[in-house]
């Protein structure tokens, strides 16, 4: 089966003297990853590359989603996926990224992480985990709601996940975000990419 492409988005709040990601729970009924939190998004949609934006993603980060392997991006291509990021963050948490006559300021977000399901599986993707900050983005934090899709929706302490029950890609891909902001918490648009995936079914963690 060949993975769907697919965005999610890790949006940081600052704030405080901690830092909080938004998370929500999936519902049970879910077939694929049922029952845990995860950051909003889901798979890329047609549509997604007709969306109105008012700024562009980082030259950074277009280069270095059109330059992944095996399967190469168009620009375009690039960025649907971070609007359809952007789109899955409106309808499942309530938060949203500029006007709906404008579209959002894609210029803020970060390419941080790809990850491709495991061959197996009921359902395969090949997602591309964006990264955003609240302060940079101008959101209100608050006004957040949950979906048919999410539920529990709410800004999570990055130092307090041990009890919530994640998908292990998840929590790897937030470790090994958080970790890249310790060097540097700015966390600038040339930053590695992680890239996960498995190969003769061992599991690699590798960079894009």
């Amino acid at each position: 089966m060949r993975p769907r492409d697919a965005a999610a988005l890790l949006l940081f709040d600052r704030s405080n003297r901690g830092l909080r990601v938004l998370m929500g729970k999936r519902s049970a009924a879910h077939v694929f990853m049922p029952s845990t939190y995860v950051f909003p998004g889901g798979k890329r949609d047609r549509q997604d590359h007709a969306l109105p934006y008012c700024g562009d993603l980082h030259p950074s980060v277009l280069e270095q989603l059109s330059a992944s392997v095996p399967r190469r991006l168009s620009v375009a291509g690039a960025r649907a996926l971070a609007l359809a990021a952007v789109r899955e963050l409106a309808e499942e948490t309530g938060i949203r990224l500029g006007k709906e006559n404008t579209g959002p300021n894609l210029s803020p977000l970060r390419f941080v992480a790809r990850a491709i399901t495991p061959p197996g599986l009921s359902r395969r993707y090949d997602t591309r985990f964006f990264c955003g900050f609240t302060d940079e983005i101008d959101v209100d934090i608050d006004a957040i709601s949950d979906s048919d899709e999410l539920h529990d929706v709410r800004w999570v302490d990055t130092a307090e996940l041990s009890g919530l029950n994640m998908p292990t890609i998840t929590r790897t891909v937030l470790e090994d975000v958080t970790k890249l902001m310790i060097g540097d918490p700015s966390l600038p648009f040339e930053s590695p990419v992680r890239f996960y995936f498995t190969r003769h079914g061992r599991f690699i963690r590798d960079f894009v």
